[in-house]
């Protein structure tokens, strides 16, 4: 069923962003955001197995059209703190993802699998209201009385195709330490399962902080060096995690961890942006959708290296991946003089 939305959301992604680039619609962000209630809210209901399928697919589906308009037109509306308004963009999907368990789980526990309409209600409420708002989403397009200025210059696809690399290392580096976090805290430090689902939220709330840091530090200090000290330092605290034999030094350095994992997020979508400045959408999909997959498809084969060696194996090694992007990271120019500033 995962397998069934990443899919459907990451793959489909790329082609609703060359849609946004040929023919804007903002339309499609209450549609995205209505679509993946709405699948997800039948995917309690429905009776057969094949139906669940296709209603978490469709989630998937909305996803994949919200998130390219969506990143456009935030982007657009960030003027030249553009790194910043994608940082507040993307934690309130990081926000979404964290609070959304915590919201479904008692009510299933009380009422059952039926319990995944209720929230429909106020998703589709909220799709009503952005709805009522794309006429200032449209003063956000180029070419528009005081919207931002459309972006100048060549599309750079070389850096771009190795940010894309940078951005699937990243992945798979995500993908492996939160699927296995609570696995080695529980089988290798000998924590409890709790303790071991705690050291997860951990990571994940302090990058809701990283993720909003990084955007002020990219817009202040320059894209690159972010990236760049951010990924270096990862393989480090990674290698240390998977080392460590101590709960409580581990959990220790889970925050700087989350911080490292977390800095360049919302960054690499915009310095993918950034490249391809004629082509907003086509590099919001591809960052946010194309290249996450490959953490999917890598988690299967981690899987395998756990079974096989251990579950301290996987971590150490996902620790020697951040080498990989610090090394495509060095051969990166400035993406800021790829696209003209973008003002109000």
């Amino acid at each position: 069923l995962i397998l069934a939305a990443t899919i459907v959301s990451s793959v489909v992604q790329p082609l609703f962003g060359f849609f946004a680039d040929r023919r804007p619609s903002l339309w499609l962000v209450p549609a995205g955001v209505a679509a993946s209630g709405v699948g997800i809210g039948l995917a309690g209901v429905a009776p057969t197995y094949p139906l669940i399928a296709a209603a978490v697919a469709f989630h998937g589906l909305g996803v994949a059209a919200f998130h390219p308009e969506g990143s456009r037109v935030a982007a657009l509306a960030s003027g030249d703190r553009r790194a910043t308004g994608m940082s507040i963009f993307s934690t309130g999907g990081n926000l979404g993802g964290a609070t959304g368990p915590l919201v479904i789980t008692p009510l299933v526990l009380a009422f059952g699998l039926k319990a995944s309409l209720v929230p429909l209600l106020p998703i589709l409420l909220v799709a009503v209201y952005l709805w009522t708002q794309l006429s200032r989403l449209e003063a956000s397009r180029p070419g528009r009385s005081g919207a931002a200025l459309a972006p100048l210059g060549p599309d750079r696809w070389g850096p771009f195709s190795r940010l894309v690399g940078i951005v699937m290392s990243r992945s798979v580096v995500y993908t492996g330490v939160t699927a296995f976090l609570p696995l080695y805290f529980a089988g290798v430090l000998g924590t409890s399962k709790a303790r071991g689902a705690a050291a997860l939220s951990i990571l994940l709330g302090t990058g809701v902080v990283g993720t909003l840091v990084g955007g002020r530090l990219a817009d202040r200090y320059g894209r690159r060096i972010v990236i760049l000290l951010s990924m270096a330092a990862l393989a480090p605290l990674l290698y240390a995690l998977a080392s460590v034999r101590d709960a409580k030094v581990a959990t220790l350095l889970l925050v700087p961890t989350g911080l490292a994992l977390y800095l360049p997020f919302s960054v690499l979508v915009v310095v993918g942006q950034e490249y391809l400045p004629n082509r907003v959408g086509t590099a919001s999909g591809v960052t946010l959708g194309l290249a996450v997959t490959a953490g999917g498809l890598a988690a299967p084969l981690l899987g395998l290296v756990a079974d096989r060696w251990g579950l301290v194996a996987p971590l150490l090694l996902v620790s020697a991946l951040p080498l990989v992007a610090v090394a495509l990271t060095l051969t990166l120019p400035d993406s800021r003089a790829a696209a003209a500033p973008m003002s109000r």
